[in-house]
């Protein structure tokens, strides 16, 4: 399935993607400040001689934010980059079946480590009140590690509803 293709209507799976869709076109926002803060850091850097490092780091924390949301976001509208030599060529049944036994092989145990691994990550973070190293960078560290178990359990959902979706279409025959 290319890209440009639409899924195929599987209606659990379509409405934990709307779901997981609404909070990535929300979350999508942070690229408009993520702009402004740029535009704000250059006008204060060539025009006043004086940027700041908070706005430096808070350039850094607009944009993790935004990729990270954005991985969930992309895996449910199919817009994620694929590598595709022979997969367009099979079957809708067998490529129902590569997608089946790589979101369980590969996929869903690299996110389940993630998950897990990041929560004490998070935990130390917030438990320490983790901030810059910088004199005047931005304070709540914490805050931009916590995206990383949120997101990540977003993209464990967005996982598990292809998984529905391409499992109800294997036993439908839908291509």
């Amino acid at each position: 399935m290319t890209e440009n293709e639409k899924l195929p209507s599987v209606p659990l799976a379509d409405g934990i993607d709307r779901f997981i869709q609404r909070i990535g076109l929300t979350v999508a926002w942070v690229y408009v400040a993520l702009v402004l803060v740029i535009i704000l850091q250059v006008i204060l850097r060539k025009g006043f001689a004086s940027g700041l490092i908070a706005l430096e780091e808070l350039q850094w924390h607009l944009y993790a934010v935004g990729v990270m949301f954005g991985l969930s976001y992309a895996q449910t509208t199919n817009s994620h980059i694929r590598v595709d030599l022979f997969y367009s060529k099979f079957r809708a049944k067998t490529k129902h079946l590569i997608e089946i036994i790589g979101i369980l092989v590969l996929v869903l145990p690299f996110i389940v480590i993630v998950f897990f691994h990041s929560l004490d990550f998070v935990a130390d973070s917030w438990r320490i009140n983790e901030h810059s190293d910088a004199p005047s960078g931005l304070p709540w560290r914490w805050l931009i590690k916590s995206t990383i178990p949120i997101t990540f359990a977003l993209l464990g959902l967005a996982m598990i509803s292809r998984l529905i979706r391409d499992f109800t279409l294997l036993l439908r025959g839908d291509a």
